[in-house]
């Protein structure tokens, strides 16, 4: 498995998979042919039939420049390695063609290429499974953090360090504005009206009100292109800083504490990557929001003194209780229904970490099963439940 650094990238919505994985990708290429008079790109899938909405092509262009470039949608084609395709052509003045590259965007921002199909591209982890992590934490009397400290690079704590700024620069950014969001929806922003409505109640309603607020400014600050981490992804970023953060507002949790949490959850998301996917394009939003879901979930039971079997139950309670659940965002835009489900699923990972800290850690349903499945349920649904406007919400509420 590579460094959780990978896990959690910092850049700008709405869409880790086909807004920073393709610009990614077309600054790569961009850099192969400084020679090129100009560019044509074709988007195929996922990538074609949401693109628009997740603006893709502007992002891809815009890395392009000032080279000029032509952008093709070609939803209807699927190549096989991966559904979020790209094809790259460098052009000279007289149109022919000085080299092509198709590349992948797995999730994540990640980019992937035919050369280099694996999802890992350096190894820093000597186990892939839950199961191996857990002996090896239950042998040497450590928690999954300290797992983390043991085998991924010095470099990734200063980088969880930044992570955690940018974290609550989104929430407080998300907080103070207001106003509609990009795009055709014209969907109003939520966040600031519901936190003061959050602070005038008391109690767990008040924190669970509270909880909502915060991912939902993180949520809506992706959707309008703003700086936020990929938490696994763009679409699913509000679930991890609304639970981090308020837990160390309402506990005075330390910035130690909360690093550590954070490389817990990383570990997750690593893990889940690894074995199955994070992509909504290749496996619905029960990849995205869903694993979101286990890293808070892990992340707050180790907040609270769980040990390893316990921050693994809610881990897998986090994944498991969204298993089946589509991507079908309206208009291809990552607003509805992906917004709420930031707001919905960080409150659900509060609800994993208290059912697991009430349990002893034993459970029926293993981590590593629970990945598994929620890999084939991916693969079982129907493409046009995997991000690409094709079903659901998205042709309901169409007009």
């Amino acid at each position: 498995m590579d460094t959780i650094s990978k896990i959690y990238k910092i850049g700008h919505g709405p869409s880790s998979s086909h807004t920073m994985g393709p610009r990614k990708a077309a600054g790569i290429f961009k850099l192969r042919f400084p020679e090129a008079d100009h560019f044509r790109v074709f988007l195929y899938g996922s990538l074609a039939a949401t693109g628009k909405g997740h603006l893709t092509d502007v992002a891809v262009a815009e890395e392009l420049k000032p080279v000029r470039s032509e952008i093709f949608f070609k939803p209807e084609t699927i190549l096989e390695l991966h559904p979020n395709a790209l094809k790259f052509e460098a052009l000279d003045n007289s149109g022919k063609i000085l080299g092509n590259w198709t590349a992948y965007s797995i999730g994540g921002g990640d980019i992937i290429d035919d050369e280099n199909p694996g999802r890992s591209e350096n190894n820093v982890y000597p186990h892939t499974r839950m199961k191996d992590i857990l002996e090896w934490c239950n042998e040497n009397g450590r928690q999954f953090w300290e797992y983390v400290a043991e085998f991924d690079s010095p470099d990734l704590w200063p980088h969880l360090t930044e992570v955690w700024e940018v974290l609550t620069d989104s929430i407080h950014r998300g907080l103070e504005n207001e106003g509609v969001l990009p795009g055709s929806i014209k969907l109003p922003r939520k966040a600031s009206s519901y936190l003061v409505k959050a602070n005038g109640f008391k109690g767990s309603v008040k924190r669970r009100s509270q909880v909502f607020a915060y991912a939902l400014a993180v949520a809506e600050e992706n959707a309008a292109g703003g700086k936020v981490v990929t938490a696994p992804t763009c679409g699913s970023c509000g679930v991890m800083p609304a639970v981090l953060y308020l837990l160390k507002k309402s506990y005075g949790f330390s910035e130690i504490k909360i690093q550590r949490a954070l490389a817990t959850a990383g570990l997750i998301g690593n893990l889940v990557k690894e074995n199955a996917s994070i992509s909504g394009a290749e496996v619905g939003c029960q990849g995205e929001i869903g694993t979101a879901c286990a890293m808070a979930s892990a992340a707050a039971t180790q907040l609270f003194g769980g040990t390893p079997a316990q921050i693994e139950y809610a881990a897998e309670m986090g994944l498991e209780h969204h298993l089946g659940l589509t991507c079908d965002p309206i208009s291809g835009l990552v607003q509805i229904p992906c917004i709420e489900r930031n707001a919905f699923a960080a409150a659900r990972a509060l609800d994993a970490n208290n059912f697991a800290i009430l349990s002893d850690g034993r459970h029926q349903v293993s981590f590593d099963k629970v990945v598994l499945t929620m890999k084939q349920t991916g693969k079982d649904l129907p493409s046009l439940y995997r991000e690409t406007s094709g079903g659901g919400l998205a042709v309901e509420n169409q007009g």
